[in-house]
């Protein structure tokens, strides 16, 4: 039993350790990954080299292939993309297992030492996230050595023995290495768990390959789960990864494990563990070598696969997809995107309730009510997903940013409800059979083209976070207020004159009291925007960055 804690705690530290340094070298990194992923274009050989860039940030060729799915679905990358990009995090993954091929159990301690002191010792940002990296990789190898400790014991047991003769048939091999890593969801860590068992010294590279291309299988599952409820593109995406892997893995056992076998004994002929490290890099490389002329057909076989007419998922994300948080540099920026389709979809709210109130069209207040309906859905959906998004290890620049998006959704949303009830005041001027005066149309028309300009330049300042667009927003803001008053003032005094009816006249009010509301939550947009620039500049003067 204190084997099995031991093994487990081991394995615990092993995993905690590759998480935190994958975090932290993605905190160092996360603010290039979209520069990394923009350098990502229909050339192949670039995507390949992306993929490994990012599952060695990540620490995970797993949490990569569910990172594409997220693209793929988000429309940020096309399967072309995505099967170079999956080809690289399978190379990506193999440095993981060349680090813990070294034996770096007895200075483990000293790293993870050094690496708080260093946390501690400090305030400089930079130095804290480069500390934390020495962290999580110092307890990967007391994790790696908490595992060698835990099955010395077992290097002479008649069982243990046993079990390890079984691995003299590859297809146990295989079906042991898909099992554990389909378990533990970490390729890196089954390789791991390989190179401890080595250190028995009764694992040899020939009972240890099969296992090695059964993990390749099985880290494809964590993949095809996450295309679970993805549209029918990302599902293709998962489905590459497992038939690039299968098909390596297939080609291997028939035609490449012996000859790969005899130089991985060439080039280390003692270490067991260096063997396996070497062999699982061999294996993945010569893969991608091989395979990389038919990634158009395995794209094409994806395709024939999941056809066009399987698709049955629908989302209210166009570039969102919760696999993006794996990457919170993307994410943000994705999320930025869909705040601005939500708000899009709001002018059009705003556009089509002005024609509802001016042309008496109830088709078109109906039409502001429709659009409200998705636009509420898509403020919870955004909520939730940036919920989830803070609580991620985030820059103090990546925070400021969230709590702007937070503040500019809030307001979009309420200039929804204002148009919203532009449309009902259009529907009960309608049922009155009512006609505004000539000067009151004038006077509406010109204050929603106003309100509409001021709204627009808000939406345009937060997408391009520009301070003199800011500013001409506070210039409509003044001008709208101003209108509203007049516009008030002059309308009552048509209704002294029974220029008006009472009912129009209650529909006037109401409706440029409601622009003006407008007029307000663009302020605050653009409010929001200047805020956090001016903050950001403060600490760039503090810290000498300007």
């Amino acid at each position: 039993m204190s084997i099995l804690f031991g093994l487990a705690g081991g394995l615990g530290l092993f995993l905690f350790g590759m998480n935190y340094m994958g975090t932290a070298l993605q905190k160092a990194a996360g603010s290039k990954m979209k520069g990394i992923l923009a350098a990502l274009t229909n050339n192949r050989i670039m995507g390949v080299i992306v993929g490994s860039i990012v599952t060695i940030v990540v620490q995970s060729s797993s949490a990569t292939t569910v990172m594409t799915v997220g693209f793929v679905n988000a429309g940020l990358m096309n399967l072309t993309q995505a099967i170079g990009v999956i080809m690289g995090a399978n190379i990506g993954t193999t440095v993981t297992a060349q680090m813990v091929a070294f034996n770096l159990g007895d200075i483990a301690p000293l790293i993870v030492g050094l690496g708080v002191a260093a946390n501690y010792a400090t305030k400089n940002k930079r130095v804290k996230e480069i500390s934390e990296i020495f962290i999580g990789f110092g307890i990967l190898f007391l994790g790696m050595d908490f595992m060698k400790m835990a099955i010395a014991p077992l290097r002479d047991a008649p069982v243990f023995m046993d079990m390890l003769m079984n691995f003299n048939n590859p297809v146990i091999g295989i079906f042991v290495g898909f099992a554990i890593t389909a378990i533990l969801q970490s390729s890196s860590a089954t390789t791991a768990l390989l190179i401890a068992v080595a250190g028995s010294g009764h694992l040899t590279i020939e009972m240890a390959y099969p296992i090695l291309f059964g993990e390749n299988i099985g880290t494809c599952v964590t993949a095809m789960i996450a295309s679970v409820g993805a549209n029918r593109t990302a599902k293709r995406a998962a489905l590459m990864h497992m038939v690039f892997n299968v098909a390596g893995t297939v080609l291997f056992m028939v035609f490449l494990r012996i000859p790969v076998q005899y130089v991985v004994q060439i080039i280390s002929p003692i270490s067991i563990e260096r063997q396996i490290a070497n062999a699982h890099t061999l294996f993945n490389i010569v893969s991608v070598i091989i395979m990389f002329p038919f990634a158009n057909f395995i794209v094409k076989l994806s395709e024939r696969i999941i056809k066009d007419q399987d698709e049955v998922v629908e989302t209210i994300f166009k570039y969102l997809d919760k696999r993006l948080l794996a990457t919170p540099a993307i994410a943000l920026d994705q999320f930025s995107r869909e705040v601005l389709r939500m708000a899009k979809m709001v002018e059009e709210e705003l556009v089509d309730a002005r024609v509802a109130l001016v042309n008496q069209d109830e088709a078109m207040a109906h039409s502001v009510f429709q659009k409200e309906r998705v636009v509420n859905a898509m403020e919870k959906n955004l909520l939730d997903f940036i919920v989830d998004l803070s609580k991620l290890p985030l820059t103090a620049r990546q925070r400021d940013k969230i709590t702007t998006l937070m503040n500019t959704i809030n307001d979009i949303e309420r200039v929804g409800d204002h148009a919203d009830n532009i449309a009902e005041l259009a529907l009960h001027h309608i049922e009155s059979e009512q006609q505004f005066s000539e000067q009151a149309l004038e006077e509406l028309e010109e204050m929603i083209s106003t309100v509409h300009e001021a709204y627009k330049l808000a939406i345009l300042t937060f997408k391009t976070i520009d301070s003199d667009m800011a500013m001409s927003v506070f210039e409509k803001e003044k001008l709208i207020n101003e209108m509203e008053k007049r516009f008030r003032k002059s309308h009552m005094q048509r209704l002294n004159d029974g220029i008006c009816v009472t009912t129009t006249g209650i529909v006037f009010l109401d409706t440029i009291s409601n622009l003006e509301r407008i007029g307000d939550h663009a302020t605050n947009i653009a409010e929001s925007i200047v805020e956090v620039m001016n903050k950001q500049r403060v600490i760039d003067e503090v810290r000498g960055d300007h």
